[in-house]
């Protein structure tokens, strides 16, 4: 039985995972297969910063509860193409520590299935596979694990009661400092984006040299150099071009990457000068980084009062591709 107070009406039956590309970690699993288990479905993309903030909950309750029956499975419904490419989700879950069971989900079958529309999005399956519980976005960590162990506890798991999980994240997945928090996500190829302040707007799907207005305005972004402008990255085509935003929040995150596979070193500034102390965890104190592979980039930490500030990336090599920002 559940505590008192605490109902959890069947939402529907656990869907299907056909359709699905790959699975990782795992043999496919089914419906069938799962009975007298209880499962956390987890719905993510690798570069989702909503999703890697709560992954620490999520890895530690299935490292916590895993041997009591608790059965965790990723599904993972791509946002940017490249978060299609198999290599690029295995090389990405493996950095995260991500070792439960987790469908690829390029087609988005099983994102359908579930009439899913977030990252992150959990739902929590009873025993004899119905949906009892789900979440979207961020937060409600203490009630998701209750509701875990209340689950648990109906297939005579000894948890209830126990203590819950503690986490301790570092770089893109500590959570946000919601009260700092005055820049929204912003896109940066022409399908979604906003707010562009390089004089002359947008040139679409061809090479155009940009420049950077004496004054970003808050909440704006700009271009400096030579990039094409595409659906849902802006390329650069030369060395040296930068992207530059005024931003107001505590973190600063970029998904980027090569598009053409080499390496490209890059340097960040905020306010014009080095990051120093401020640097995010993908960064050197005196701004430089390289970029590597596509993912999301921490670039900026400030550690101490949080106001309107400008912030500027220079890539020196051409080839980066540049996705969205996203802020903490």
């Amino acid at each position: 039985m559940n505590p008192p107070g605490v109902h959890l009406p069947a939402e529907g039956a656990l869907p299907p995972f056909s359709g699905a590309t790959a699975w990782l970690n795992s043999e496919p699993l089914t419906p069938e297969g799962l009975r007298g288990k209880v499962v956390v479905a987890d719905f993510c993309t690798y570069t989702c910063i909503n999703w890697l903030r709560s992954l620490p909950y999520v890895r530690a309750w299935n490292e916590r509860y895993r041997s009591d029956g608790l059965v965790t499975i990723g599904i993972h419904t791509p946002e940017f193409s490249f978060e299609r490419n198999l290599d690029n989700i295995r090389s990405a879950l493996e950095q995260m520590r991500v070792t439960y069971p987790v469908v690829v989900d390029n087609d988005y079958a099983v994102w359908n299935a579930f009439a899913n529309h977030y990252w992150p999005a959990l739902y929590f399956v009873d025993a004899v596979g119905r949906i009892r519980h789900h979440w979207f976005g961020e937060g409600d960590y203490e009630r998701s694990e209750i509701v875990i162990q209340q689950l648990l506890t109906d297939v005579g798991a000894d948890v209830s009661g126990a203590d819950l999980v503690s986490v301790d994240p570092s770089g893109p997945e500590v959570a946000a400092d919601w009260e700092a928090l005055n820049t929204p996500e912003t896109y940066l190829g022409f399908l979604q984006t906003e707010n562009f302040a390089s004089p002359g707007g947008m040139e679409r799907d061809a090479p155009k040299n940009y420049e950077a207005p004496q004054r970003i305005r808050h909440n704006h972004w700009a271009l400096s150099g030579d990039w094409t402008v595409m659906a849902e990255a802006t390329v650069l085509n030369e060395p040296k071009g930068r992207v530059a935003f005024r931003f107001d929040a505590r973190d600063v995150h970029l998904v980027m990457g090569p598009a053409a596979g080499a390496s490209v070193p890059f340097s960040v500034s905020i306010d014009g000068a080095p990051p120093g102390a401020d640097a995010g965890s993908d960064v050197d104190a005196d701004g430089s980084g390289e970029l590597i592979e596509p993912r999301i980039y921490q670039l900026i930490r400030q550690r101490g009062p949080i106001t309107d500030r400008l912030f500027e990336i220079e890539f020196l090599d051409p080839g980066a591709a540049v996705y969205a920002f996203t802020f903490g």
